[in-house]
Parts: structure tokens; C-alpha cells; sequence
């Protein structure tokens, strides 16, 4: 009996530590009820929540996981092999295997002590393949770390002290895909916070949020969410409605029926995007508005009755080409990505 009472104060003391994990993961990663809803091509390609992407540490766990099997294909490997070589002190190994089991991306042993080992599943080695292809995603790897910079900087000065941002680069969060953010990863992503008034400049080497950045963070919703939500009052550069009233950048789900089978929403949500951030890039006067002349051309091509291929694709090249020029800004590189999207849906 005696012996029977260590081994449940065992077992209890035990079940103790894996629920304070447990309490310390929810804190981490909260749970979010998914709202669905109508998204482009280009963002359907990111994998859905019931995966470990999204999670920097899920993922840099499951790239680990995949190592160890190249080593010993079929081994039940430990996790807390993987928490210790990171020196992960504030994650417990038994909750991080659990949760990539409950997603069903490892299989778990459930043997005595043997809650941390687990073993890559079918579904896990697929999850490793897109984040392994996801690192290639220049666009979504920028996104991530603007919407993981600004969290970070809310989290650790949201009274608008002013911060390193390289201090941003020695956090857990600093993964995207599995791969650590790159120092120019972040130096492309704050000038752009900064255009936005998210962040600002408070000498060469620190930041602080802006009042705006911080209600983006407390929305919990992208930083892209926040810029292209609408606004009321806002004008485009001054453009002027076409004949059928709309204001370029003006409309968000725009369908029109036409012989040459050419859906022209990419092309006017270029057009849009480039009339809002034309006076951002930089440009000499006439550049900048050559840019607007073209992107006024693009406009009116795609909200004509009959869009001609052959046109859209004249003026998406030329605005591509232009804001190659412009530099290698986060305005400039987003708008050349919108550009080779439209332009591959002609082909």
C-alpha cells in the first residue's frame, strides 16, 4: 500500500505539470474561433489552421522532427531534445508534442514517460513539404514578419517607449516557415509600418509604435487588414470617377461579364493600389505621374464593357516595370507582386 500511495503522488504530481503546460501553451496560442470567409487565389495557398503553420515554434518543431527522421526513419523521437538544443525554457516538451498530435501530425508513444515521444505522421511530412515551400513566398514571408514585428513591439512597448527593433530578431517569433527572419527581412518590413503610421522613427536606431499601430494590434487582425480596410473621406491621388463613377482603388469585388472570358478584378485592384501608394514611392514628379497615367489607363481598361487582353497586359507590364524602378520598397515590391498576379491570369 505504501508503495501503491508514492506511485499516485507520482502519477498526480505528474498530471500537475502537464495541465500548468497546458495553462502555458493556451496563454501562448489562445484559441480563435476561424471566421470564413471570400479570399483571392493568392492567399487560399496558405495552409489552414488545423496545421502547425503560424505557430513559429509548432513549426520550427515539425523541420526538427523531419531532420531526426532523415537520420532514423521510424524512430519515436523526444521532444525534449528539441526544447533543450533551443533552450526553449518556457515551453514544456509533453504539451508541444500533444499539440501537434491533436493536429494529427505526429504519433505519439503513450507509454509510462513517454509522453514526449512522438514520430512524424503522413499528414506531418506533407505540413514539413509546404512549409518547406512556403519559405520560398517572399510576399507572405514580409507580411509575417510585419504583422509578427508589430505584435512583438506592442507586447513589449506599447506605451510607445522607444525600442531596438533587432531585439525583435532573438525571439521565438522571429520564424517564419521554420527559417529565422533575416535582418533584411525586417529592414524592408519598417519602412513600410513606418508609410503606414504604424511605427515611427525616433532616431537611427530605435522605433515606437503609434497610437494607430497599437489599435491594429489590439484588433488582432493583419496589418494588411488595417491598411486596405475602408476609411471614410479617403481619395485615391485625386483621381476622378470614370463613367461609371468609381473612384480607382474604390471597389472591392468587382465582376463584369465579358466575350474574352478576362476577370478584371486583379486589374483594377492593381490600379487601386498603385493610385495609393504612387506618392509613396519616392518617385521625380514626372515618374510619379506617369505611373498614375498608366494606372488611370489600366483602370479604364478593365472597367471598360470589353476588356482586350492584349491592353491589360500592356499596361500591368508597364506599371511592373515602373515600380521595378521606383526600388526595392515594401510598396513597390507588393505592387509588383499584385502585377505578376494579374499578368498570370492572362495566361
Amino acid at each position: 500500500m505504501p508503495s501503491n500511495s508514492r506511485n499516485q503522488r507520482a502519477i498526480d504530481k505528474h498530471l500537475k505539470e502537464i495541465a500548468k503546460g497546458y495553462e502555458r501553451a493556451a496563454r501562448r496560442t489562445p484559441i480563435r474561433v476561424p471566421i470564413q470567409t471570400q479570399v483571392s487565389a493568392a492567399v487560399s495557398s496558405v495552409p489552414g489552421r488545423d496545421t502547425a503553420e503560424g505557430d513559429p515554434i509548432l513549426e520550427r518543431l515539425l523541420l526538427w522532427l523531419d531532420d531526426q527522421a532523415q537520420q532514423n526513419p521510424a524512430h519515436y523521437v523526444d521532444v525534449t531534445q528539441f526544447v533543450e538544443n533551443e533552450q526553449l525554457d518556457g515551453e514544456d516538451a509533453s504539451v508541444l508534442a500533444f499539440e501537434l498530435e491533436q493536429r494529427e501530425l505526429v504519433k505519439g508513444m503513450h507509454g509510462w514517460g513517454e509522453a514526449t515521444h512522438v514520430n512524424l505522421t503522413a499528414a506531418g511530412r506533407a505540413a514539413v513539404h509546404r512549409l518547406k515551400k512556403l519559405r520560398g513566398d517572399r510576399a507572405a514571408r514580409l507580411r509575417y514578419t510585419m504583422d509578427a514585428f508589430l505584435r512583438w513591439l506592442f507586447d513589449n512597448a506599447g506605451d510607445q517607449s522607444p525600442t531596438d527593433p533587432s531585439l525583435f530578431l532573438a525571439t521565438p517569433s522571429a520564424y517564419f516557415a521554420g527559417a529565422a527572419i533575416s535582418g533584411t527581412d525586417l529592414d524592408q518590413a519598417l519602412p513600410y509600418l513606418t508609410e503606414h503610421n504604424l511605427i515611427e522613427r525616433i532616431d537611427t536606431d530605435t522605433v515606437a509604435i503609434t497610437p494607430e499601430g497599437a489599435g491594429c494590434a489590439l484588433s488582432g487582425g493583419s496589418v494588411q487588414d488595417h491598411i486596405n480596410q475602408p476609411r471614410p473621406g479617403t481619395t485615391y491621388n485625386n483621381y476622378l470617377p470614370n463613367a461609371k463613377g468609381v473612384i480607382i482603388g474604390e471597389q472591392q469585388h468587382f465582376t463584369q461579364n465579358n466575350t474574352d472570358g478576362v476577370d478584371p478584378t486583379l486589374f483594377v485592384q492593381l490600379a487601386g493600389y498603385v493610385g495609393q501608394i504612387s506618392g509613396t514611392l519616392g518617385m521625380p514628379e514626372p515618374d510619379r505621374v506617369e505611373l498614375e497615367r498608366v494606372a488611370q489607363d489600366l483602370h479604364d481598361e478593365a472597367t471598360s464593357e470589353s476588356p482586350e487582353p492584349g491592353r491589360l497586359r500592356q499596361f500591368t507590364t508597364q506599371l511592373k516595370d515602373k515600380l521595378l524602378e521606383a526600388g526595392a520598397t515594401m510598396a513597390a515590391t507588393m505592387g509588383v507582386q499584385m502585377a505578376e498576379q494579374a499578368l498570370g491570369a492572362l495566361v
